[in-house]
């Protein structure tokens, strides 16, 4: 049975008005998901993300600092786009709390997972939030998986319109996980060239074309990806998922529908289920256009709901 796993305090993140990521998009994601073909769904609530695994990716200053910046009231600016109030920081450890108990979960049980949660993660390095982001959820994850339940092969794909350089950053000397990120190229963050690969060579950016639309990404990824990621033969699969590639985004320029979000879901559950089980998390990152957000998130949940009664 498919998890999906939420938490209201992704309501009580508040952002200035105006803002992309805002609260409206996990009451979008929800409209989606209580349609009657999705009462099969095993629903839970994240827990809060322990120190502990929060300090495989990020040093203890940049929790610290969060902590401190934190307001008690009001919104607090942290940089151009990343925003606090008196309720982020508990929706961003649930967040990560989410990523790390949707492993948990599949590892113990096999299976598949959705993680509809913010803030979002892919965008915060080290010792930086960035993008929208506080903590590198995925990349807290795919830590969990290798140290506490002692794996030694994940792959991380990133299909979010934009570059997953916070997971790159916080993986980039970690040789136990292939990091793939498909992204619009040029865009903000302005990472994400081919020539970034990691310490090991185990990271892989696939730059998309503006105004490209879902067959080059197929394309792309039949030729390269895909490939790749079976000759890997991951033991778990982890989706860093934006469907901010969606031809309605307003942040960006790929023209994907929703049927490229089910293909490449599709894809992806295959290559689980050929190595690790059908093992496979994955984690809301962008999507700004409420109606294409609700309707790709629908398309990709409904794709891992039935690669499960297969």
């Amino acid at each position: 049975m498919t998890l999906l796993i939420t938490h209201p305090s992704g309501a009580d993140h508040r952002v200035p008005e105006g803002h992309p990521e805002r609260p409206e998009r996990l009451e979008a994601i929800a409209r989606a998901l209580s349609a009657p073909e999705f009462d099969p769904l095993d629903r839970e609530e994240a827990p809060e993300v322990s120190d502990e695994a929060l300090l495989r990716v990020h040093p203890q200053p940049h929790i610290d600092a969060l902590t401190t910046a934190a307001p008690a009231e009001g919104i607090v600016q942290l940089d151009p786009d990343t925003w606090m109030s008196p309720g982020t920081l508990k929706a961003a450890r649930h967040a990560a709390g989410g990523a790390i108990r949707a492993v948990d979960a599949v590892l113990s049980n096999a299976g598949n997972a959705f993680v509809a949660t913010r803030p979002p993660g892919h965008h915060a390095e080290r010792a930086k939030v960035m993008g929208f982001c506080l903590f590198g959820n995925v990349a807290a994850a795919a830590k969990h998986a290798l140290d506490v339940h002692g794996l030694d092969r994940v792959a991380i794909v990133d299909f979010d319109v934009h570059h997953g350089n916070g997971t790159q950053d916080l993986l980039w000397e970690e040789d136990r996980v292939r990091f793939v990120s498909s992204h619009q190229s040029p865009l903000w963050p302005g990472t994400g060239a081919r020539s970034e690969q990691g310490t090991f060579g185990q990271v892989a950016n696939i730059p998309l074309p503006p105004d490209s639309d879902g067959a080059a990404m197929r394309a792309a990824y039949e030729a390269e990806v895909f490939p790749m990621l079976d000759a890997y033969a991951p033991q778990l699969v982890l989706v860093s998922a934006g469907f901010d590639a969606h031809a309605a985004d307003p942040l960006a320029q790929l023209n994907w529908v929703e049927e490229d979000f089910v293909w490449i879901t599709e894809r992806l559950c295959a290559i689980a289920e050929r190595h690790a089980g059908g093992r496979l998390v994955s984690m809301l990152e962008g999507g700004y256009d409420l109606d294409a957000l609700g309707a790709s998130v629908a398309a990709h949940v409904g794709v891992l709901m039935e690669r499960e009664r297969a």
